[in-house]
């Protein structure tokens, strides 16, 4: 039966004093009182300290501070406390786990959603495609931690998550999917580390969301509409991202491979653009041919500066790889509804019915799409580059408004 109480705590002599089942109340010298647990753990006898005996009354239905902290990182402790926390180490050292280590294992709390994100990414991201990793912190960036990110990642409901997917629900479906299942990875990783008790929340997070719709090919401007999107562009303010949707226009790539640019790739003597292999979504090196739209475009992002080869084209905040969504966010702003990557589309639609003289698989070569056909894939050595810089030229003095040229 225990037998410390209350009030023998506060009148205490210095000393050492038994509640039972391992636990003492120490008291020094000079009055100050501490807890400690004498355990049996792998067979011998181990002596854990647990805190400060806290010896202030409790007004009842009082919060403390310290009661946000998991008992095993408290510090200072009540008898009730002491106990409780006695008992949880006693049930580790039974099972084989050292009472100590648990007692110290991430002592300094649980953290915030967005500690818990970065730290998720930090032990993950290896395992991880590179385009992968960077697209991981940057949806959260922009659509979670704003809402999620203060939070202690215990405390995140399925309510919580919910309300930070509603804005974006129905506008960026497919973007708000990531971001729901990035905030599970995250919750799933805060499990693993013992700062929350439960698993994440599954379909309830959903309840209360309307359907989506069904989602198919991304979404193409008609190219008939490009020249006058790209004219209303240029004439807003030159933003990172609408210069970024610019040069993806002009050179009919994909969002990521525009993303990841930097000034190394880019020959301006040539006017080409050397993508490497890690840059591709085939893993394989591939070159675009730059015409007059592109390089003005890159020109005057380059402006007076002289930038350093490893340095990104398109650069977001402190530098950074600009957010997946971006080049979308820009298109949303016009309110219109289509999707940054489908430009390729509008590309492929206008090389066929404006230039049908360009064979297909120069279409395709110009897309860094793989050739099907054995021998074609074989003619293809040479990259197609005349046509491909005919084509693409062709396409720039198009989508930038020229009265010249085939695209007319």
């Amino acid at each position: 039966m225990p037998r410390l109480t209350v009030t023998t705590i506060k009148s205490a002599k210095p000393g050492r004093h038994g509640d039972g089942a391992g636990l003492y109340l120490l008291v020094k010298p000079s009055g100050a009182k501490s807890w400690l647990l004498r355990v049996q753990a792998d067979g011998r006898r181990r002596d854990v300290g647990l805190g400060a005996a806290d010896v202030l009354p409790r007004v009842p239905g009082e919060v403390r501070p310290i009661d946000d902290v998991p008992l095993l990182h408290r510090r200072v402790l009540s008898l009730a406390d002491a106990r409780e926390k006695a008992r949880q180490l006693r049930e580790l050292a039974k099972a084989g786990r050292d009472p100590v280590v648990e007692r110290d294992k991430d002592r300094q709390g649980v953290p915030t959603f967005e500690a818990a994100a970065r730290a998720a990414h930090a032990a993950l991201k290896d395992g991880w495609a590179t385009k992968n990793a960077a697209a991981f912190l940057s949806t959260l960036e922009e659509h979670a931690f704003p809402k999620l990110g203060k939070l202690r990642v215990d405390r995140i409901e399925a309510s919580d998550i919910r309300d930070m997917l509603a804005p974006i629900w129905l506008t960026i479906p497919v973007a708000a999917g990531k971001v729901r299942q990035r905030v599970g990875t995250v919750l799933s990783f805060a499990k693993s580390k013992g700062w929350r008790a439960s698993e994440p929340p599954g379909r309830s997070v959903t309840v209360g969301l309307p359907r989506q719709p069904k989602t198919g090919n991304f979404d193409a401007m008609p190219y008939s509409e490009l020249p006058g999107f790209v004219s209303d562009m240029h004439s807003k303010a030159q933003t990172t991202g609408r210069q970024a949707l610019l040069f993806l226009i002009f050179t009919a790539a994909r969002p990521g491979e525009v993303r990841g640019a930097r000034w190394g790739q880019i020959d301006f003597a040539n006017r080409d653009w050397n993508r490497p292999a890690d840059l591709m979504k085939g893993k394989e090196a591939h070159s675009v041919t730059l015409n007059a739209a592109a390089v003005t475009l890159l020109e005057m992002v380059k402006a007076d500066r002289t930038p350093k080869p490893e340095e990104l084209i398109f650069r977001g905040q402190r530098g950074a790889k600009l957010s997946d969504m971006t080049m979308n966010k820009v298109l949303r702003s016009a309110k219109l509804p289509h999707d940054a990557h489908a430009f390729r589309s509008s590309f492929r639609d206008w090389a066929a019915e404006k230039m049908p003289e360009i064979p297909d698989p120069v279409a395709e070569a110009a897309l860094a799409h793989v050739v099907p056909d054995k021998v074609v894939r074989a003619y293809k050595r040479t990259q197609f580059v005349e046509m491909r810089r005919r084509l693409l030229d062709g396409w720039g003095e198009y989508a930038a408004g020229s009265t010249e040229g085939a695209a007319n």
